[in-house]
């Protein structure tokens, strides 16, 4: 940070002057495509109302390397497009005098993006005027100055996306070796149905209304879609006591399979459980047996596995499966020793991208923290006084 900081102090030592961005800068709406002009062919893409293109087209009407405010859908949104694109009537974009670096301007516009979706002005279609845009204060330092913050700033970027590449390439190797390792393919191991090999107990009926902040652990089926994971040993949430008294219970070593959802492909997930009893959902299984809990819920993710409950799995509103048909599914059965190394495996490859105390998810958590702090601390100035 000495760099721009000696910058500062010597380009602009009195401070640095705020201006209305209409004043360096020019906010140009986009031009509506029709659905029927996009195509998946398109040199293009067509940004609307997001982050994620709307489509793609033949021509561009934007050119690389600017800052799009979006006005309908996800509004006050800053997106950056690295490429020629094409803007429509959802989008503006602002068109950067040679005071303005646009790369600078993209940086500063994201810490404004709280404030944007403030201007948010409701109706038939929520929207934010072009005047809100013009109105917003930046500051406008010299450009020597903008050109050191942007190169610290997108070396921040480039190693977030990095790790994020990274994150990628591990979550494919887990899904690699885990397939590798449980299809057992010219092995000789022998494979046995989950009702041979234990027995499931269906939870009982609780509501999100009946959870509280502490008193007995619990887990709602919802959450083992957006909390739990491989393992678990503590529960999210809790039930009084005396509601508690009246459901049912997986016990230590038991996996708590979830049994509806939305889609069939939400069916199956499988976390093993290595805490006390804690009471489960009427839309869960605990499955109680004699194999490594870990090994089995790995084995709850594979496609060997979901390729065997489909055909029970009843499709309605809420698709659902019932214990009869999670016990005819079929799971290899090496040794205990066997089942225990290769949890300890995909548990380390487990924790590596999903741990966010010590996995990649945490480092990436610890570089936004950072690049947050600097990207606040470097477009924070203060202000001329031209009195």
């Amino acid at each position: 940070m000495s760099r721009i900081d000696e910058l500062v102090k010597e380009l602009c030592p009195g401070g640095v002057r705020y201006e209305a961005l209409g004043v360096n800068c020019e906010v140009l709406r986009g031009k509506r495509l029709t659905k029927k002009e996009l195509h998946e062919d398109g040199n293009y893409p067509v940004f609307h109302g997001g982050l994620i293109p709307l489509g793609r087209y033949d021509k561009f009407n934007r050119s690389a390397n600017q800052t799009m405010v979006i006005n309908t859908g996800s509004v006050g949104e800053v997106v950056w497009s690295p490429i020629d694109f094409w803007s429509s009537d959802g989008t503006f974009v602002i068109r950067t005098s040679q005071n303005i670096n646009d790369r600078f301007l993209y940086y500063f516009l994201k810490t404004q993006e709280l404030y944007l979706k403030t201007q948010k002005r409701e109706g038939g279609v929520p929207t934010i005027d072009r005047q809100s845009v013009e109105n917003l204060l930046i500051p406008v330092p010299p450009l020597k100055v903008q050109e050191e913050i942007v190169k610290t700033l997108d070396l921040f970027t480039e190693l977030e996306a990095e790790l994020e590449a990274e994150l990628e390439a591990r979550k494919t190797q887990y899904t690699h070796y885990r397939d590798a390792l449980l299809h057992f393919k010219g092995k000789d191991v022998e494979w046995k149905t989950l009702g041979e090999l234990g027995e499931f107990t269906r939870g009982k009926r609780f509501v999100k209304t009946d959870i509280l902040s502490e008193g007995v652990p619990c887990i709602h089926y919802g959450e083992m879609y957006t909390h739990y994971k491989i393992w678990a040993k503590e529960a999210k949430s809790f039930l009084a006591p005396e509601l508690a008294a009246k459901l049912r219970v997986a016990k230590k070593g038991d996996v708590v399979i979830v049994a509806a959802g939305e889609t069939i492909e939400d069916i199956g997930q499988g976390v093993a459980w290595h805490g006390n009893d804690v009471v489960i959902h009427d839309a869960c299984f605990s499955f109680s047996h004699n194999m490594h809990p870990n090994y089995v819920s790995h084995f709850t993710q594979t496609e060997i596995f979901h390729s065997q409950i489909k055909r029970y799995i009843s499709s309605g509103k809420i698709s659902s499966i019932n214990a009869a048909g999670l016990a005819k599914a079929k799971i290899p059965v090496p040794p205990i020793e066997e089942q225990i190394r290769i949890a300890s495996i995909l548990d380390k490859f487990h924790i590596l991208i999903n741990d966010i105390s010590g996995g990649i998810p945490a480092e990436i958590e610890a570089r936004r923290k950072q690049y947050e702090y600097y990207r606040n601390r470097l477009l924070t100035f203060k202000e001329l006084n031209n009195g």
